[in-house]
């Protein structure tokens, strides 16, 4: 069945794909040799490009679908689009708490919801446009690369040479092995974000932070939503209190959470898609609408002969590489997804830049994700930065953690958003911060005043003298400082 949008819809996504793919785009004449050659156009390529073309460099870039990656097209920026639907369908509900009446049952036109997210698809893709590119002199060809040399690949029958290349081919979502999957149909964070109706069941296979967003946000448009999860713990790489405190969250919203549970089969019967799923030898069915999988994500290797190009890797983990990121071909660098244990956008961009201008001005630099911030974008939202606790530990690092908990905090109790917590590690018997982790509402900001902290070398003596807005919720970072300070305080939790 063809898909009919209104007219505002259809200019959206033409100018869209404009951008990220020009329908008639004509490849470049190209150069004898380029200074980079980048095969891959997500966050990873995209930022590798500007920055060795702001350089000066000689640049070409392979896509073999749309500019922009999974980060645009089906990742970061759609999931947080409905997100944010979700959480205004979640305050108009609560309204009536902030003395608010809100008109009767809240109704949702999903038609309008995944027309705004196309809207802003279409506004994010101007930064990501082949316009952009080319006016920087980066010369952009669209297909499928594999290499045929140590110094040259080719990009259907056309012949690149390089001096460097940057492989920034990203990743894409696993599929486990389940018996009859495949016969009764699934979708994943790539194909989620197609439906034209919202499902009334939804089945999230995987309980990491992707699984966790989509059920959240689809319970709070209207889905009963269950998630399975094989492993004991909810949200397994973050701190047990902060995933304790999501976890209740979306119980509250109505998310069934199922631990400890396998899923041994699917299979259909009439318009179900059904798991069968054992929990402690007890066999369950969960009926659904639709089942979608996020369970982790692989690397895209497949199809670059990195053989032929002497560039060692595994078929999950992706491109080897050294601190510098090179691989084991001295001319192939590598960065973002392919290659990094952190698949976030951020990660990515970093990793480029840092792999350019080791490539090309030998800078020497190592890529250390340590002070990398990332974020589980649910409500409460799920903030990190540095060490965890059972990595300290592991690492046999002595710590000490100071806890402000957000109901102590002015603004978040005006805003009525005062469950989470600002916790912040030190090494044992010094100031020194190793690592925080936030569960606010706006985690996601907070995280990143850590960030300048955490790189800035910034201690805690220094952080409790720094003035914050008041009422501001960052004053929460403020206040755990001060914790480390006056540690006997009756308002501070310090352990």
């Amino acid at each position: 069945m063809q898909r009919i949008m209104p007219n505002a819809a259809v200019e959206d996504e033409k100018t869209f794909l404009r951008r990220v793919r020009p329908q008639h785009w004509k490849s470049p004449v190209p150069r004898s040799s380029y200074d980079l050659l980048i095969v891959g156009g997500g966050p990873a390529g995209l930022a590798a490009a500007e920055s060795a073309a702001r350089l000066g460099f000689s640049v070409a870039l392979v896509e073999r679908n749309r500019l922009g990656g999974n980060s645009l097209n089906v990742g970061s920026v759609p999931s947080k689009a409905l997100i944010r639907t979700a959480h205004v369908c979640s305050t108009i509900r609560g309204a009536e708490d902030f003395g608010a009446l809100a008109p009767g049952e809240v109704a949702l036109d999903f038609s309008k919801v995944m027309a705004r997210m196309r809207r802003i698809l279409t506004r994010i893709s101007a930064y990501n446009s082949v316009d952009d590119l080319t006016t920087l002199g980066v010369d952009i060809f669209f297909g499928d690369a594999r290499f045929e040399s140590t110094d040259a690949l080719v990009v259907g029958s056309t012949r690149l040479r390089f001096e460097k290349a940057l492989i920034a081919t990203g990743a894409r979502p696993k599929t486990p092995d389940i018996p009859g999957l495949e016969q009764t149909g699934y979708r994943t964070s790539a194909t989620i974000f197609e439906m034209e109706t919202p499902p009334k069941r939804l089945a999230v296979i995987g309980g990491g932070p992707l699984g966790c967003e989509l059920a959240q946000a689809f319970c709070r448009l209207g889905a009963h939503v269950t998630i399975v999860q094989d492993e004991p713990k909810f949200l397994p790489r973050e701190e047990r209190d902060a995933a304790e405190i999501l976890s209740r969250s979306m119980a509250r919203d109505g998310v069934e959470i199922r631990l400890n549970t396998a899923v041994v089969g699917a299979r259909r019967e009439g318009g179900d898609k059904i798991l069968e799923t054992v929990d402690s030898g007890v066999k369950n069915d969960v009926h659904a609408d639709e089942i979608v999988l996020c369970v982790g994500r692989a690397a895209n290797v497949e199809g670059l002969d990195l053989e032929i190009a002497g560039v060692s890797f595994e078929a999950v983990q992706g491109i080897k590489v050294d601190d510098f990121l090179c691989s084991s071909n001295p001319r192939v660098y590598a960065a973002g997804d392919v290659c990094g244990e952190l698949k976030f956008t951020n990660a990515a961009q970093t990793s480029a830049r840092i792999a350019v201008r080791n490539a090309l001005v030998d800078a020497r630099q190592r890529y250390d994700d340590t002070l990398t911030p990332w974020c589980t974008f649910c409500d409460p939202e799920i903030a990190h930065i540095g060490l965890h606790v059972w990595e300290a530990r592991r690492q046999s690092i002595p710590i000490k953690s100071f806890t402000v908990m957000m109901h102590d905090v002015d603004r978040a109790i005006t805003e009525g958003e005062d469950t989470g917590f600002v916790k912040i590690h030190t090494a044992e018997g010094t100031d020194r911060i190793l690592g925080a982790t936030i569960v606010a509402s706006r985690a996601s900001e907070l995280i990143n005043e850590m960030a300048v902290i955490m790189n800035a070398g910034i201690g805690m003596e220094a952080l409790a003298e720094m003035v914050h807005t008041y009422p501001a919720q960052s004053e929460a970072i403020m206040l755990a400082a001060q914790a480390y300070r006056y540690s006997t305080s009756s308002r501070f939790n310090a352990r």
